[in-house]
């Protein structure tokens, strides 16, 4: 397993964020996640974008994370928001989105970014175990779904 930079509009990044977007779809209902989301939010030094490759070279998890300062959406300066972790189903119980996760926060911490937030629900169990299990606590809602009933966030000091 390795796992690399990539762009945003990677073609493995788009095929990995169509799969979570089905399974967004599956679990909510709906179209998936409507965040916004551009190839620019995810370059350094204001952002990173991962992909864990099996030993074929097939891309089986991803995960980014994007720079947010203070804004109208309830981030504060200094947040990194994580988006689009995900591991495709027959790898999951791996370690491989721990993995991910953790290059996730080291680079924002290398970036200079305070802490790190991420939006995710109820219907995501596992996502939530990986993030309390990894020292995320319940925060103050933030983000596009801020006012939606199902939106769970959370945020972890750098």
């Amino acid at each position: 397993m390795h796992i690399r930079r990539v762009s945003f509009d990677h073609p493995d990044a788009v095929k990995l964020n169509d799969q979570v977007q089905a399974e967004y779809s599956v679990r909510y209902g709906g179209g998936g996640d409507a965040t916004s989301l551009a190839p620019a939010d995810f370059e350094p030094p204001n952002g990173l974008y991962l992909i864990a490759y099996d030993e074929f070279g097939t891309p089986v998890a991803s995960g980014g994370w994007r720079a947010q300062d203070e804004n109208g959406e309830g981030n504060v300066d200094g947040d990194a928001e994580l988006k689009r972790m995900y591991v495709v189903e027959q790898m999951r119980g791996r370690g491989l989105a721990r993995r991910i996760l953790a290059a996730l926060e080291e680079d924002a911490r290398a970036a200079g970014r305070r802490r790190t937030v991420l939006e995710t629900g109820p219907k995501q169990p596992e996502a939530v175990a990986l993030y309390e299990s990894s020292g995320y606590e319940p925060c103050e809602k933030f983000g596009y779904y801020r006012f939606h009933e199902l939106s769970l966030c959370y945020a972890k000091a750098l």
